[in-house]
């Protein structure tokens, strides 16, 4: 079988080059440049180790290092304008909305597994599947594929794959999903591709969210549920729900966000107790291994990082006729925020996800 892997230089794309090669499979490499348009010279990283960086020569050069080891052929596709007008575009609009967005997750259904493959078949590389170096397994039951959650699952990376569509699940493998991340380093250094103490990078951009942005500082106040001025903020942005730390205010207690008012362009905070939530409602739903839910208990993550929790999960249709899942939580969870993802599980199977878009 043909197979073309998304290679990032990394020790995860490497070894998935690897073992499918090790199966008898065909394998060609693609990778993908983000920051190349004249709008991402806005950004400032830390370090070019990133998905979305201006300068990617350094990567791509070591992942043709790798390709040349394994004797394999590598391709480059530029693909920096749909991700600008898609994930980027997202990311914007959700931050000037007071809402905290996940990249990733977006990133992955229209980017990775969407415009990258397109551009790869319109390079002329020709392929079965497209492999990835996530952790994660693909399943397929009653003519469904849906994703199960990592052997490793400190490493586990289901999370950011369940908006992944159906026709895109069916063509695609994800080799490491059995493997932990230690046995992973260890292939790795025994093929030599990277040295031992190689690191990695845990994000899709090095520098401040900020510098995405593009837009000027907008002063207001900090203040209080019963509307008293605590400080001033420069830019709602700054800010998510659930952050105690940076505020630059004093008070008896430690306080923390608990609201964004883009109206009133007002950060709202309180003590502890106001962060936790006892329902979150998500809509954009993404069905996974079913396209229904009746009523009842899952385990729920309403984050990436962290254990999933057990809720009571239900689906209903709201007033204009848009899906939306409703997760109740006893004990209530802390800091739900609207923007990023509720994902809810059976046992390990990812049941359906969607944007957090209400919390109380």
């Amino acid at each position: 079988m043909k197979v073309l892997v998304g290679m990032s230089g990394g020790i995860d794309s490497a070894v998935t080059a690897h073992l499918l090669k090790q199966m008898g499979h065909e394998v060609s490499a693609v990778t993908m440049i983000l920051g190349n348009s004249e709008s991402s010279k806005i950004i400032n990283p830390m370090g070019t180790n990133y998905c979305f960086a201006p300068n990617k020569d350094e990567e791509i050069a070591i992942v043709k290092e790798l390709c040349r080891k394994m004797d394999i052929k590598h391709t480059v596709v530029d693909i920096s304008s749909t991700f600008e007008e898609t994930v980027l575009a997202n990311f914007k609009n959700e931050y000037l909305n007071g809402r905290t967005p996940n990249p990733c997750v977006w990133c992955n259904v229209k980017v990775k597994f969407g415009a990258m493959v397109d551009a790869a078949r319109a390079a002329g590389l020709e392929f079965d599947k497209f492999a990835t170096g996530h952790y994660a397994k693909l399943m397929n039951e009653n003519g469904r594929y849906f994703i199960r959650r990592a052997k490793d699952q400190k490493k586990d990376q289901s999370y950011f794959l369940y908006r992944v569509r159906q026709d895109q699940l069916a063509n695609i493998l994800f080799p490491l999903g059995d493997y932990t991340k230690d046995e992973i380093r260890v292939i790795d250094v025994a093929q030599g591709f990277h040295k031992k103490e190689q690191t990695e990078s845990q994000d899709f951009y090095g520098g401040d969210y900020t510098d995405l942005l593009n837009v000027e500082e907008k002063a207001g106040n900090i203040v209080d549920r019963d509307g008293k001025v605590l400080g001033r903020h420069t830019g709602l942005f700054h800010y998510t729900i659930g952050q105690r730390k940076g505020l630059g205010i004093s008070a008896p207690n430690p306080l923390y966000v608990v609201e964004l008012d883009t109206n009133r362009n007002e950060v709202i905070v309180g003590e502890k107790d106001e962060t936790y939530n006892t329902e979150v409602e998500a809509q954009q739903v993404a069905w996974s291994k079913y396209t229904e839910l009746a009523g009842g208990y899952y385990k729920v993550k309403i984050r990436s990082t962290g254990m999933p929790v057990d809720a009571f999960v239900s689906s209903f249709k709201n007033e204009e006729g848009v899906d939306v899942i409703k997760a109740v939580f006893d004990p209530p969870i802390q800091a739900a925020t609207e923007g990023q993802s509720l994902v809810v599980y059976e046992g390990d199977d990812i049941v359906v996800g969607g944007i957090i878009s209400n919390t109380k």
